[in-house]
């Protein structure tokens, strides 16, 4: 009965699938997956939706390495008539939602991009100062979170640091320092961050050591470069998921990401819910199991 149930289960979310790749069915819908009235209807069906597909996921099968490219706060905001400001806090509020759901599986790397190099540049002073005082009072909240503590969690925050206000830095510093000697579950930031600055930074410390002498020219390569990451020591990203409907990496862990399952939902970041996740989590296991590992 139980099978019966996962197959038909199974059918009705490729049905769906089928349907939203027709425009007049994935316009309304998407513009209705990110409505207030959504969240209070997704609230209530949710919970039974995301057991189902809870029920579904293979625990031996799971993802060691998560991102999420975290994308639409401005646009969830836009669509309810609400400031940009309300998009950003909302995400921010929805980001410890989803830490708390990954941890519950046991997925023991967890990354998100929060701010691209290209933000910094691209964005106007207010929207960015928003931001700035927004990654103060997360990382904050953070250091003084039991769940963190409680579960074991290292926070790191990865980019070009440098080009962040001294708040944001002395902020990075003091949630890194708290949970330092923690080895279960890291957490990963990207702020001020790109793939393609990343590789340069890490080009030009291979370069430097040969240019030194302490490098071969016949010594370098994949894993010379590999090294010098930011985050060296963690493994590649199993499965990388992109909110808002947007079908790009956007400059997110380039040179990491070559063998990665890619997943992308449409729903705006802010409403990303548990089903979401659990979907993109049974995407990867059924691609794995389909393509061999």
């Amino acid at each position: 009965m139980g099978n019966q149930r996962s197959r038909f289960g199974r059918g009705l979310d490729s049905l769906a699938k089928w349907l939203l790749k027709f425009r007049l069915v994935s316009i309304p819908a998407k513009s209705i997956a990110n409505s207030k009235l959504a969240w209070s209807l997704i609230s209530r069906s949710d919970r039974v939706r995301a057991n189902r597909l809870r029920e579904r996921l293979i625990t031996e099968e799971m993802p060691r390495h998560v991102s999420i490219i975290m994308d639409g706060n401005r646009r969830f905001a836009w669509k309810n008539s609400s400031k940009t400001a309300i998009g950003h806090s909302e995400g921010k509020e929805k980001l410890k939602e989803v830490m708390d759901w990954v941890l519950d599986l046991g997925v023991p790397y967890f990354t998100v991009y929060a701010l691209s190099t290209e933000n910094i540049s691209e964005r106007d002073s207010e929207e960015l100062e928003i931001l700035y005082d927004l990654y103060v009072s997360g990382l904050d909240e953070i250091s003084v979170d039991p769940r963190i503590h409680d579960r074991g969690v290292r926070v790191q925050v990865v980019g070009r640091l440098d080009m962040l206000p001294q708040r944001v830095k002395e902020s990075i510093e003091n949630a890194e320092s708290v949970t330092s000697q923690y080895t279960d579950f890291t957490f990963t930031v990207c702020l001020a961050y790109g793939g393609r600055e990343e590789i340069v930074d890490a080009v030009k410390s291979v370069a430097a050591d040969h240019a030194s002498g302490d490098l071969d020219i016949d010594s370098i390569n994949s894993s010379e470069i590999t090294k010098r990451m930011y985050a060296a020591e963690l493994p590649d990203p199993d499965l990388v998921i992109r909110t808002s409907g947007e079908e790009r990496i956007s400059n997110f862990l380039l040179w990491q990401i070559a063998y990665s399952e890619l997943h992308f939902t449409d729903v705006f970041w802010p409403s990303f819910s548990k089903s979401d996740l659990y979907e993109a989590i049974e995407s990867y296991q059924y691609r794995r199991r389909r393509y061999g590992g």
